[in-house]
């Protein structure tokens, strides 16, 4: 029978462990001395509530599936029916060609064919690799069509340091946030100065429910998930590309509610093909990369 999430890919350097799937290149787990960093899925099943899903070519969400670009109108289908958006990208279900797998690293590449509401094409890739300092990801994509493409990049990991997100401390490096409509749909960014969204300090999230972007990420910022009793904690540190950290405390993940919190790293916020926020442009022949990596510590 065949895994439900594609062919498991699996990784390890020194205390760390890892595993890649190639039903949408997702990152289903990451351990440290066997200690869960990111909260995924049962082995041999479908990813759940995007568990580690890559976001390609657009993050998040986009409104009413429906976008302008150069005098012309774009219409995407509704994969989030419910609030009328189209979510996450158009990579999260389809078979990843696995280009290179070593004990510590593995590369994935998908061909993005022109479709409806997305007529371009693409060439992508991802790059898992395990080192002394935890997993890097990098995500890459070349636009190999005659166009300029609208394009956007992320992955969807859940931190986790076992126990609630109530319980846990976020340190948050962002300058900016946005107000969230119910749709899921950002208003303009401003500054996280004297508001409840400044976690650059560090601070309990207690019940504070949280699915929004935070921009002014600059390149090495570190976000971080601790347990002040423990000494556990998760670590998401970001590199080339990435400009926004979305954080969700997973208060829909039905029956998994705040468990574990979404640090997603992306290019962009929500909705940047109708906004043009952070919108990446590759021109034909040009790539974008963006990175960033994810660390533990075990606690005592």
């Amino acid at each position: 029978m065949r895994p439900a999430a594609g062919l498991p890919l699996p990784l390890s350097h020194g205390p760390y462990e890892a595993e890649v799937v190639t039903v949408g290149a997702c990152l289903r787990t990451l351990t440290r001395d066997g200690v869960d960093l990111v909260a995924g899925w049962p082995a041999g099943e479908m990813c759940a509530s995007s568990r580690g899903a890559v976001m390609m070519p657009w993050v998040n969400r986009v409104g009413d599936g429906r976008y302008e670009l150069g005098g012309r109108t774009y219409q995407l289908a509704l994969s989030e029916p419910a609030k009328g958006n189209a979510i996450h990208g158009l990579v999260h279900w389809v078979p990843w060609t696995v280009a290179e797998h070593g004990t510590d690293h593995a590369t994935l590449r998908y061909e993005l064919p022109p479709q409806s509401g997305y007529p371009w094409l693409l060439d992508l890739e991802v790059a898992y690799r395990l080192d002394d300092d935890g997993l890097t990801v990098t995500l890459g994509a070349t636009n190999v069509g005659d166009t300029a493409a609208p394009y956007g990049a992320g992955l969807h990991p859940y931190l986790t340091v076992g126990r609630r997100v109530d319980e846990c401390v976020l340190t948050l490096p962002a300058e900016s946030w946005c107000a969230m409509d119910e749709r899921g749909l950002p208003s303009p960014a401003v500054p996280v100065d004297d508001t409840q969204w400044d976690f650059r300090d560090g601070r309990a999230i207690g019940d504070l429910v949280i699915d929004h972007p935070f921009g002014g990420v600059a390149d090495g910022a570190t976000a971080t998930l601790a347990d002040a009793d423990t000494g556990r904690s998760v670590s998401l540190t970001v590199h080339e590309g990435v400009r926004w950290l979305h954080a969700f405390t997973g208060d829909t993940v039905r029956g998994h509610e705040r468990e574990a919190l979404a640090v997603e790293p992306v290019t962009a916020p929500p909705d940047s093909f109708r906004t043009g926020v952070d919108l990446v442009t590759l021109a034909p022949g040009e790539s974008h990369r963006a990175s960033f990596t994810i660390a533990g510590v075990t606690g005592s």
